[in-house]
């Protein structure tokens, strides 16, 4: 197909990435389908011949070479969807975790650097550049040390970018997700309100990708909650989110 846009996705093979890479695909896109499950990948590419499948993993600055120098044929992304991530938490804050830490800090931040400095020279005038953070970064949240850090760095990343790629007519969208049920919080052991499906997510983040908006969030009812809690004084969000996780330990 002679017009056909093409996008590239992280963190295709699984939750909301999976859920984009069928969206998409539905919507007439080429996907570049990025992930470390290979097995996957394959699969997804022999149901549909406009996959394109790139194995690599995101946190090895070689593998993400060898993935970008393997995209030959392809001579222009439309959109660059950074979306694979990590989420564990610090669950004892006076024996930090340094690795974990480090860990959760390099998959959801350090290694943007890499993903941007080998695939955004291949995205187009025009384009856009979308990066999936959370709507943690609005409050904070016990143990979250690592996540809600590697988040916020994420906002403040594609805010300076914005800025930066706007000589080139390319659109930075910042993703604000709340709870969404995936294989990354089906792990979590504490109450998820307005939880969404990763089809909910996905066509949201369509929607306002497609209509290059700057900032998307949503569930509304839950950001707003959190955004009117960030305005209060500190003590009043401190008592709410300590009480819940009182009593989430006296629950064990």
């Amino acid at each position: 197909m002679a017009n056909q846009k093409t996008i590239l996705i992280t963190g295709a093979t699984s939750g909301i990435g999976e859920s984009l890479l069928q969206r998409y695909l539905a919507n007439g896109y080429q996907v570049i389908a990025c992930g470390r499950n290979e097995e996957k990948l394959k699969q997804l590419s022999d149901q549909n011949s406009d996959v394109i499948p790139l194995a690599f993993d995101i946190t090895n600055i070689e593998q993400i070479c060898n993935a970008a120098n393997k995209l030959t044929e392809i001579k222009h992304i439309d959109i660059l969807m950074l979306n694979a991530g990590d989420c564990r938490y610090i669950d004892n804050a006076k024996s930090f975790d340094g690795a974990l830490f480090a860990s959760v800090i390099a998959t959801n931040l350090q290694f943007l650097g890499y993903m941007l400095e080998n695939f955004l020279p291949k995205v187009a005038v025009g384009g856009q550049v979308v990066f999936v953070s959370s709507s943690a970064t609005i409050l904070p949240f016990p143990r979250a040390e690592a996540y809600g850090a590697s988040k916020a760095g994420i906002d403040y990343l594609a805010k300076s970018l914005r800025l930066d790629l706007k000589a080139e007519n390319i659109a930075v969208t910042l993703v604000h997700p709340g709870f969404i049920k995936t294989p990354l919080t089906d792990k979590n052991d504490f109450p998820m309100p307005f939880l969404l499906t990763s089809e909910q997510a996905a066509n949201r983040i369509y929607q306002g990708v497609n209509a290059r908006k700057a900032y998307l969030q949503f569930p509304k009812r839950l950001t707003f909650i959190m955004k009117l809690f960030a305005l209060l004084p500190d003590f009043i969000w401190q008592s709410i989110a300590l009480k819940n996780e009182n009593n989430k330990r006296n629950d064990k």
